[in-house]
């Protein structure tokens, strides 16, 4: 019987440290990365990586979808933000519909997402809501609890 060795790598090309601040700061990263061609059409979340001073890691594109939901699973958020050493993750996901209005699921797994970080110390900082035109904040509208 032969097993497979499992390895961990890591890597950070990036030159330039971008510090978050602030829920527009996160929008702007975001939304430069989201393609303009398929913000209307389809859902997609993706996950923003920071270090302990708040700086970029990157964003990793967690889950493409249909036109009204797409998957978020915890596992996979959280081995991504381990492999990487992120002391925090901001979440976002795109509505097509352009309504920034979260849904229960939506509040669900922002929960549920809080809770599986703080049993790894790793910080849960904002769910954003994004369309073209806009964003929704979890945390600018008091619903990280």
């Amino acid at each position: 019987m032969e097993i497979a060795e499992v390895r961990v790598s890591y890597s950070n090309n990036n030159k330039e440290k971008f510090k978050i601040n602030n829920s527009k700061e996160s929008y702007d990263v975001l939304i430069a990365c989201w393609s303009k061609q398929t913000i209307e059409l389809q859902e997609e979340v993706k996950v923003l990586l920071l270090n302990r001073n708040n700086q970029v890691i990157g964003i990793y594109p967690l889950s493409k979808g249909g036109m009204a939901g797409t998957v978020i699973d915890a596992k996979l958020v959280f081995s991504v933000a381990l492999k990487c050493g992120a002391s925090s993750i901001i979440i976002a996901h795109n509505h097509p519909s352009g309504n920034l209005n979260p849904s229960e699921a939506d509040k669900n797994i922002t929960s549920k997402l809080k809770k599986a970080g703080e049993h790894l110390d790793i910080v849960l900082l904002d769910h954003l809501i994004i369309t073209k035109d806009g964003f929704f904040s979890f945390t600018d509208n008091g619903l990280m609890k």
